[in-house]
């Protein structure tokens, strides 16, 4: 499964691990996916959405 958002499209980001003495080495910053049921058109389906998505969905009461 990938690692992105089925609402948002939001995936990994990625960048740089500083250490203490500056050494750069490459890592990664996934989306915190949350398996959600949500009904979308009558039918209830469950879809992998991020925490910041359903923290929206949850505010405008669509879940």
């Amino acid at each position: 499964m990938s690692k992105v958002c089925q609402i948002t499209g939001k995936g990994p980001l990625s960048g740089n691990k500083r250490s203490h003495s500056l050494r750069a080495t490459r890592r990664k910053w996934n989306v915190n996916l949350q398996k959600v049921k949500v009904v979308v058109d009558g039918k209830p389906q469950t879809l992998r959405i991020s925490a910041r998505a359903l923290k929206t969905l949850k505010a405008k009461n669509s879940i």
